[in-house]
């Protein structure tokens, strides 16, 4: 149900918590909401007489009926603490128009490999790209002609909030390629994956990959010091300009507003 000319009076269908600080749901607009995979829609809640808003990437796939976003609380922000009190029910506003410009650039026909470097909530619209890939190539609207890899980074492995979900389209799409890595592995025993920071591991990957600044572009889409060492460590790589995409998310307490 419209709030105003602006926004949606969405309602929350479900919810799921993967750590004391991370947690999606996924919202009803009520209404159509048109978006392309890595775009991004504010949310806003009410709260002592005030409204406040916020942007938050989308996770779910333009084929989706609901909308889905992957959160992480900061605990002295002013919008993930009220959004982390909602449960199924409630409702939230959503303004109606979508917007940001971190979708997959196909346009380049010789960059096919798709550099996808994340940390924590960083992975929402690399999901939201590999959902809506896989469903267009098992339609046979995408020929598969394109790579990615995505390289998803975490302090601990319950931080992944989509990884079983990612893991699954990694065995079963030979144009996706899906790499986990902690930082502190030695607070789960378990962990028998990759160890270190993203930007520890992206010479590595880029280079076992094949990721040159010829042939690819690179997405880098979460913590800001993450998004700085990266873009310099494939600047040294020869990546130029032309070859990034990035989406800064102050994940640090000390970022107003989060």
């Amino acid at each position: 149900m419209a709030i105003d000319e602006k926004h949606y009076r969405a309602r929350i269908t479900k919810r799921a918590d993967f750590a004391p600080d991370l947690w999606m749901i996924r919202i009803d607009p009520g209404a159509e909401f048109a978006f392309a995979p890595g775009q991004y829609a504010t949310l806003g809640v009410e709260k002592d007489a005030r409204r406040l808003e916020r942007p938050y990437s989308i996770v779910s796939s333009p084929y989706e009926r609901e909308i889905e976003f992957f959160f992480e609380l900061v605990p002295h922000g002013q919008t993930t603490p009220p959004l982390y009190d909602l449960q199924p029910g409630d409702e939230v506003l959503m303004r109606k128009v979508p917007k940001g410009r971190f979708t997959l650039d196909t346009s380049q026909p010789a960059r096919k490999n798709h550099l996808m470097l994340s940390t924590v909530t960083g992975v929402a619209p690399f999901v939201s790209y590999v959902r809506t890939l896989f469903a267009d190539w098992k339609k046979g609207k995408f020929a598969g002609d394109h790579n990615l890899f995505l390289l998803n980074g975490a302090s601990r492995p319950w931080e992944f909030g989509y990884r079983e979900e990612l893991e699954r389209f990694s065995q079963q799409a030979p144009w996706f390629t899906y790499v986990p890595t902690v930082s502190r592995p030695w607070e789960d025993a378990s962990w028998k994956g990759e160890v270190g920071r993203v930007d520890d591991l992206i010479r590595k990957y880029a280079d076992h990959w094949g990721c040159t600044a010829a042939t690819s572009i690179a997405y880098l889409c979460g913590h800001p010091e993450m998004i700085e060492h990266g873009k310099g460590i494939l600047k040294r790589l020869g990546f130029e300009k032309e070859n990034f995409k990035e989406e800064v998310y102050w994940v640090p307490a000390k970022a107003a507003g989060a």
